[in-house]
């Protein structure tokens, strides 16, 4: 009877943790690796030959949006990610999570990336959602942060003001039995409409109770562009406090602040980045743990509506619409954009809610179309989708792309969600990322520009994730991990996804092996998911 269910033969074994490459033979019984080494005299019920390949652990993409684009629902085997080596999902982030719900209201929060009125819920809980998770069963593992806009629209609904105490301690209670159950943490996205009105008292108190579960708080920055420093100040002087008082109180547990899609938008902002990444150095010199993750892309995927001034999102949807049916407001918001220099040519709409004939077309090109400026384009779009609008803009530098890669403390992760390709993708125009992000990392920062080494851009992927999240046993090959595993041809690894044509998976591939189960094999993905649900647990460091 043979010893290992799986043997990985012949390799170049990449694991994780940036050790050097090494030739070896991994064995896996049932979910976990048992074995890495020689095993040529072993024998697997299972061999797959990987001479010439590289394993290494599947990818972990910490920054996920399956679960609010609701892909994860609608692809369960995640085609597009799998793809590309992803094995492990971190749904719940900026700010919007599909759990805890208080009323089941707060899930409208999500209509801006898909159709609301098709979705039914039968949980509330963080407990119940992934008993759902369980039920359905998944082409990837799956795990949750809890999302600061769901549990505060579930408490303080849609009232424009800061909560109250009796609101805050409710928040509290929400978020704690969330962290019980197996969430990652907290995520905010401060700049969106029912985030920016809370009080610096509301993220202190959920920070503290992040800080007494030695768990993770991950921003969306307030702002990207000309307010990033304040935004990014925000964010490190609660860290900054957290600590302290907990030092005070002899508490050693570490609080950790991580921030998602890392960008600088515009041009007019990408002198701040120096000092951005000087005060993101400067807090981890004086102990505060800070850690960012980024996607390989020069255009950003993203609301329309976000375009608008702080002033014209305050009290959600229904306000901002208010807003653009009044015309005095819509002339006050013309002028506002005019003062932002967009480049109109370079913004393309990616998708609508209702008019989907301006999917794939620029700000100016519908301008030209329709005669009207490309201002008054943008409030138009916005009133006629119910402000649903997502687009590509290409304001981010390359440079400052090469320059975070670089960095110890940049992890890669997608900002995307899982797909499909031979299935209709309604009102939407994907972006690239969700289709190549990880193979795009390979290819242009390992192969063609030399910015890391496999073993550097392996571990961003990989065991940094796995340890900021607290999943000790995820991330790498060795013994006793589970066998999230993925055989790929190093010459052949690439990104094939474009903004004119999303929808073609990576390549280069070839195995994948989750949780002991080889779902990708032979150019096809099996069709029986072996993903499961993902949990925290305290880091072994």
């Amino acid at each position: 009877m043979a010893k290992y269910s799986i043997i990985i033969r012949n390799g170049h074994v990449i694991d994780g943790k940036r050790s050097a490459i090494k030739r070896a033979d991994v064995g896996i019984e049932d979910d976990k690796i048992t074995m890495v080494g020689d095993l040529s005299s072993e024998v697997g019920e299972k061999e797959i030959d990987a001479r010439d390949r590289y394993v290494v652990p599947g990818f972990i993409d910490i920054t996920s949006h399956s679960d609010t684009y609701w892909t994860l629902f609608n692809y369960p085997l995640q085609e597009s990610l799998l793809w590309q080596g992803v094995t492990t999902i971190i749904g719940g982030n900026c700010g919007t999570s599909l759990a805890p719900l208080v009323s089941g209201q707060e899930l409208e929060a999500i209509q801006k990336w898909t159709d609301t009125t098709t979705i039914n819920s039968n949980w509330q809980s963080v407990e119940e959602l992934f008993e759902e998770f369980e039920r359905h069963r998944f082409g990837v593992n799956v795990g949750t942060f809890i999302g600061f806009g769901t549990i505060r629209r579930g408490v303080v609904e849609d009232i424009n003001a800061p909560a109250s105490t009796g609101e805050i301690e409710k928040m509290k209670f929400l978020l704690q039995g969330a962290l019980q159950a197996g969430a990652f943490g907290l995520s905010t996205s401060l700049g969106r409409s029912h985030e920016q009105i809370a009080s610096r008292e509301e993220l202190v108190a959920l920070s503290e109770i992040i800080a007494e579960n030695n768990s993770v708080i991950k921003y969306h920055l307030r702002n990207e562009g000309e307010g990033i420093l304040p935004a990014l100040s925000e964010a490190i002087a609660i860290a900054r406090d957290i600590i302290q008082s907990r030092q005070g109180n002899g508490s050693i547990k570490p609080f950790r602040t991580h921030i998602s899609h890392f960008k600088i938008l515009g041009k007019q902002s990408w002198p701040f980045f120096d000092e951005v990444l000087h005060m993101v150095e400067q807090a981890q010199h004086d102990g505060i743990p800070v850690t960012m993750d980024m996607f390989p892309y020069t255009r950003t995927g993203s609301n329309l509506y976000l375009l608008l001034p702080a002033w014209a999102r305050e009290g959600g949807g229904d306000a901002m619409l208010e807003r653009l049916s009044n015309q005095e407001t819509k002339k006050a918001l013309v002028e506002n954009l005019k003062e932002l220099t967009l480049h109109y040519e370079k913004m393309v709409v990616a998708s609508t809610f209702r008019d989907q004939t301006a999917i794939g077309k620029t700000i100016a090109e519908l301008a030209e179309d329709t005669g009207l400026s490309p201002e008054e384009v943008i409030l138009h779009l916005l009133h006629i989708n119910n402000l649903n609008v997502s687009i590509f803009n290409e304001i981010i530098s390359e440079e400052h792309l090469i320059g975070l890669a670089k960095r110890p403390y940049v992890y890669f992760a997608s900002d995307g969600a899982g797909f499909n390709v031979t299935k209709k993708i309604p009102h939407m125009l994907p972006h690239p990322r969700s289709f190549g992000t990880f193979p795009r990392v390979l290819n242009e920062f390992v192969k063609e520009k030399s910015i890391l080494s496999w073993e550097e851009a392996i571990h961003k992927m990989t065991y940094l994730p796995a340890q900021l999240l607290g999943i000790p046993d995820r991330g790498l090959i060795e013994k006793d991990a589970y066998a999230d595993i993925v055989v790929l041809h190093p010459e052949k690894v690439v990104d094939k996804a474009t903004y004119e044509n999303p929808l073609q998976y990576a390549e280069g591939v070839e195995v994948v092996c989750l949780n002991g189960t080889v779902v990708l094999e032979n150019g096809e993905i099996k069709k029986d998911p072996a993903g499961t649900v993902i949990k925290k647990r305290n880091p072994s460091s």
